[in-house]
């Protein structure tokens, strides 16, 4: 199918999972939180998508799809260190959210770049992955996240800034 492995095809349906559950958490929730069922999904499918990514080898041997993945797991342990300890002080919860969604646009540089160079089938929309078409949907890919960090942390700001009103107006009473 599409000249995919069986691993690839494993390794596929996982990350289809891993962006569905994201996409589910950013409308729903507006961020990737491990601390619910959409979250946990996501943080687990994406586990699972990197360690599955590393078996596959018809590029060749290691190379940057496996690093990819390699930075995707530190990016995920970063996030959860800064969601589930102090280490990162009164940002913690700007780096897990932000790093939460770095990691979704990680998921994009693979699936876009094995999409595009796949179908249509016959005449694929890339030659490859340094195709100029193809960075450009990469590049308008890493907008499209900045953006949303940027919303995410004035949202954050907001959240912050009302609990610290609620508590000012509770402290008065």
């Amino acid at each position: 199918m599409l000249g995919l492995t069986t691993v690839g095809i494993i390794h596929t349906a996982i990350s289809l999972i891993a962006v569905a559950a994201a996409l589910a958490a950013l409308f729903r929730d507006r961020e990737i939180s491990p601390r619910n069922g959409l979250g946990k999904t996501y943080v687990a499918t994406t586990v699972l998508t990197c360690l599955t990514g590393f078996f596959i080898f018809q590029h060749g041997g290691f190379g940057a799809p496996h690093a990819l993945g390699v930075v995707t797991l530190l990016v995920l342990g970063i996030a959860w260190v800064a969601g589930y300890s102090r280490a990162f002080g009164r940002l913690g919860r700007y780096v897990e959210t932000i790093s939460y969604s770095l990691t979704l646009f990680f998921h994009m540089i693979p699936a876009f770049t094995e999409t595009s160079t796949r179908l249509p089938v016959g005449a694929p929309w890339a030659t490859g992955p340094d195709d100029p078409n193809l960075q450009k949907a990469i590049g308008i890919a890493f907008v499209v996240f900045l953006a949303g960090a940027i919303a995410q942390v004035v949202r954050l700001r907001c959240l912050q800034r009302g609990l610290a009103d609620s508590r000012a107006v509770s402290e008065m009473a």
